[in-house]
């Protein structure tokens, strides 16, 4: 979905942890077909994937520490909201000059289109 939505650039890396959903046949596929790099950080390494380590973190003391739901379904649900209505178009971030991840991103793009 993610590269339907964005559709990176051909070389793009996409950077994940040792799941398995990340180390299986299916996903390296889908980014050999796109066109795009798989990276993975050594195991037990929390520093070669410190960005993710960071998000995660957030969400935990943001989200999940505050509440508490009845199935897997409504957290999935408050995952996916706090995500796309919260965290990516609304939560201002340091490290981009305090600008939402969706706000720098639409920056960044249009920079790149002007150039």
């Amino acid at each position: 979905m993610a590269c339907w939505r964005r559709r990176p650039q051909p070389g793009t890396i996409v950077h994940a942890d040792r799941g398995s959903q990340y180390t299986s046949w299916i996903f390296g596929h889908r980014l050999r077909t796109a066109g795009l790099l798989g990276s993975m950080g050594r195991v037990a390494s929390s520093v070669d994937n410190g960005l993710m380590e960071s998000f995660w973190s957030t969400m935990q003391r943001e989200l999940l520490d505050r509440c508490t739901w009845s199935t897997r379904a409504e957290l999935a649900s408050a995952m996916f909201e706090w995500i796309e209505a919260f965290y990516n178009p609304r939560r201002r971030h340091s490290g981009i000059g305090y600008l939402s991840p969706a706000e720098y991103e639409r920056l960044h793009t249009a920079a790149i289109a002007a150039a």
